[in-house]
């Protein structure tokens, strides 16, 4: 099956394939800057970049090497500075940035992205029924919600419509076997009703009610030939993240990568999150410290995420997710959280973001 371009608003990507948006140092400059380079869509995540800023140019925010509050956890500085990067990489190139709708101060991230070069804004982590709100001074970007259901699609599509008098530019739809959080709460992510296979049809049906704005298909999506699947099943392009960590251009550090290299597919669980939705990602010794009450302490240093109201969320589930997924930057392995898809255990070596590319369009013969 030969795969076609497509158009996010006024954006043309010449490959069907979007480089999952994975925060706190997995996609930043080098990933997304190699992805938009080779023709497919490289998204930029917002998340933590204040880590970034401290770890590359040390702004004196620093509490155990830890970002305080939302506005130093978040960075524009450094966001900015990612943007520059990857330009120097994809010049021209379209590229995007994920903004989880659950942060602390969204509108003012997005604002910030827009700035600094971002063509398109990626959000998910809650429905983003007032994204439109966020960019309304800057018309010419394009907006990518993220969805789980066809019935999520039509209520965002009349709120925007009324209230914004403007649609999505293109929908990604998500099923449970994506890394990092879910759309669904933990029973339901084993559903058959609610696999991707599933929930995309339905989606597709319902964009034709607003327009038919063009649908991504997101979650489990590992090779070639499951490229095909989601196009033939009406998607024109599909998102992938895990197989991206796999990368010599991935941002992440070499224990990262590491971690889900080692995998096995029994590692690969739903943990539990101060998000409120269950997360997947590899069973490590973070988990065993939590059960055994010996994790690091919750502080909440960072204030990232709205949901887990200053750490009570935290405190709940043992862990605070802003200090584990930094260590993980760091290549902490005793104490970090790695997020990775369902199909995570299948990586087994590490090749550039040019050769992958090659594989999923071409197959990996």
């Amino acid at each position: 099956m030969s795969f076609k371009s497509f158009k996010i608003g006024k954006y043309t990507i010449e490959k069907p394939i979007v480089q999952g948006g994975m925060g706190v140092g997995i996609s930043w400059d080098q990933l997304a800057g190699n992805v938009s380079k080779e023709g497919g869509l490289g998204v930029i995540s917002s998340v933590g970049t204040g880590i970034y800023a401290n770890r590359k140019y040390s702004d004196k925010v620093l509490k155990d090497m830890r970002p305080s509050e939302a506005e130093n956890f978040y960075s524009a500085k450094a966001l900015h500075s990612i943007f520059k990067n990857a330009r120097e990489i994809c010049g021209d190139a379209p590229l995007a940035c994920n903004v989880l709708y659950a942060s602390v101060d969204y509108n003012r991230i997005v604002k910030d992205a827009c700035e600094a070069g971002a063509n398109i804004i990626i959000t998910g982590a809650g429905l983003p029924l007032t994204m439109p709100e966020a960019t309304k001074e800057y018309p010419d970007v394009a907006l990518v919600p993220i969805v789980s259901t066809a019935k999520a699609l039509r209520i965002l599509c009349r709120r925007w419509k009324k209230t914004h008098g403007r649609l999505p530019d293109a929908v990604i739809v998500e099923g449970p076997l994506s890394g990092g959080h879910q759309g669904f709460k933990y029973d339901e992510c084993f559903l058959p009703q609610n696999q991707l296979e599933v929930i995309l049809p339905p989606v597709v049906e319902e964009a034709k009610n607003w327009g038919s704005m063009p649908i991504i298909a997101a979650g489990g999506v590992w090779d070639h030939n499951d490229i095909a699947s989601m196009l033939d099943l009406g998607a024109v392009a599909v998102q992938m993240g895990t197989r991206f960590i796999g990368t010599v251009e991935c941002d992440a550090h070499d224990n990262f990568k590491q971690v889900i290299l080692d995998a096995k597919e029994e590692d690969i669980k739903l943990l539990k999150s101060p998000v409120g939705y269950p997360a997947r990602g590899v069973r490590t010794n973070l988990q065993t410290m939590i059960e055994e009450q010996t994790a690091p302490k919750i502080a909440c240093v960072s204030n990232c995420v709205a949901p887990c109201n200053r750490g009570v969320e935290a405190k709940e589930v043992g862990y605070c997710i802003a200090d584990r997924l930094s260590d993980a930057y760091d290549g902490l392995t005793h104490s970090g959280l790695f997020f990775t898809g369902s199909n995570g255990y299948k990586l087994n070596k590490i090749i550039t973001v040019k050769e992958l590319m090659t594989k999923l369009m071409d197959g990996e013969g």
